[in-house]
């Protein structure tokens, strides 16, 4: 709760009022759960925000606050959570806080410029606001530099680990399956885009399958009775002038489809049960061992004392020249066990990537820091990285000013943006936005999820300090 219970230095004496509340904020959420403890703590915000403004309000209106803390978000809570906030509750609070700054452009890179034109009576406030959001921006940057920007000789050397896996297995599969219709592997993955943060700890070996056209239909996921837009199956066809074992794919089929499940078992069964590791280890001087448990088929490499890769194995299926299935399962497995997921990486990261080199913009540094964020953070761990790309390319359709000082409102319209995906239950695609990127989370994580960026508006140096 850190996020909601402020900065407290420089205050007088308030005889133990914000001491109780702010332990009553610490221990809400235990005792009423995330949700309650989001209400609880806007409403406690309120009232304490107020009365820290009348103990310590200067003599002087023209005289300011000596501590010159002032809260990054606190108007922007008003009415903006139909989750969290019950209407009586927003009509309250926005009543107890009707004195504090509302303008929704406190932070626009010009801030500055328009507070040096303005007279001594509004552009104090403004050049308040200009020195915060410069505050804000400098911390994004020395956090980028010491945790988030990776070691380029680290990149490399975890770029030559991959390699030499890649090569060991498509020697092995090649000598041990001959039969086995695949396309040539590849490497791929944040690593080789430039994306990965905090270290270099993971590459994915994408492993394409040749399937017969005459002899497998896909099927888009909203055509089935499942309607799960995303995701699509595999049908077998043509089994009567074809009968199975026409294909060497027809082993993993369940139920008339073929199964990334049972695809992703066959392989395991060979690159976890039959290579010999420890011996291929000692040969590269490396410690390879397979991840178990795991959600797809993943190798662990250790090829420092200190530095570890993780490698996973994913087989995938191309359709046309548009769309990729990947081997990566629902979350609910046992339910969609014969579901393929649509990876949208490659096409999104283009995307990015080219709308920084028309404005040179900074996205791609914004979704690095929100990454790491994310990765340091316990509380953030299941927002994706296509998660945040996809708020990113959606939230770059309205706003038009991506330079590279502009960096410090990015980021927090990009935590406003998330807020408002997770209170409306849904992240539309920005590549088929019929596909809700959310749709797998459970409400008890999204309301996690919503309850750490909702308090992190308040004070955004703090998701810096907890990272």
């Amino acid at each position: 709760m850190a996020g909601v219970s402020g900065d407290r230095k420089g205050k007088k004496d308030d005889n133990g009022l914000g001491t109780a509340l702010d332990f009553v904020l610490s221990n809400a959420k235990l005792v009423l759960g995330v949700g309650g403890a989001a209400m609880l703590g806007i409403a406690t915000l309120a009232v304490k925000r107020m009365y820290d403004r009348a103990i310590s309000a200067p003599a002087s209106p023209t005289k300011m606050d000596p501590a010159g803390k002032r809260s990054w978000e606190e108007p922007s809570w008003l009415g903006s959570s139909p989750r969290l906030l019950t209407q009586d509750m927003k009509t309250n609070t926005s009543r107890s806080l009707q004195t504090l700054p509302t303008s929704p452009n406190a932070f626009e890179p010009n801030a500055v410029r328009r507070a040096g034109s303005r007279g001594r009576g509004g552009g104090k406030a403004d050049l308040q606001k200009a020195r915060l959001r410069f505050s804000l921006q400098d911390k994004l940057w020395g956090f980028y530099r010491r945790r988030v920007a990776i070691p380029e000789e680290e990149q490399a050397t975890a770029r030559r680990a991959a390699v030499d896996i890649c090569a060991e297995l498509r020697n092995f599969l090649h000598a041990k399956m001959p039969d086995m219709p695949l396309r040539e592997m590849y490497l791929s993955g944040s690593l080789y885009d430039d994306l990965q943060v905090v270290t270099a700890d993971h590459a994915q070996l994408m492993v394409p399958l040749i399937l017969e056209k005459n002899l497998w239909s896909p099927i888009p996921g909203e055509d089935t009775i499942m309607n799960m837009p995303g995701f699509w199956l595999v049908r077998r066809e043509n089994l009567e002038y074809f009968p199975r074992g026409s294909s060497y794919w027809d082993r993993c089929v369940v139920g008339g489809y073929l199964s990334p499940k049972t695809v992703l078992e066959a392989f395991d069964r060979v690159v976890a049960g039959s290579i010999n590791w420890p011996a291929i280890g000692s040969a590269l001087d490396y410690v390879i061992r397979p991840v178990v448990p795991s959600e797809t088929l993943t190798l662990e490499v250790q090829y420092e004392v200190d530095r570890r890769l993780f490698v996973d194995f994913l087989p995938l299926v191309v359709i046309g020249d548009a769309v990729t299935l990947v081997a990566k399962p629902h979350r609910q497995a046992e339910r969609y066990e014969n579901l393929w997921r649509q990876s949208f990486r490659a096409a999104e990261t283009a995307r990015l990537r080219g709308l920084d080199q028309e404005d040179g913009g900074c996205r791609g540094l914004c979704l690095k820091v929100a990454k790491a964020v994310c990765k340091l953070t316990p509380s953030l761990h299941r927002l994706s990285s296509a998660q945040l790309t996809n708020a990113i390319l959606l939230l770059s359709e309205r706003e038009g000013d991506w330079a590279q000082d502009a960096l410090a409102d990015r980021f927090l319209q990009l935590l406003r943006e998330l807020v408002g995906h997770l209170e409306a239950g849904r992240l539309p695609c920005a590549l088929a936005p019929n596909v809700n990127l959310l749709s797998e989370l459970t409400p008890e994580e999204v309301d996690e999820l919503g309850y750490t960026l909702y308090c992190a508006l308040s004070e955004p140096e703090g998701l810096l300090r907890t990272a």
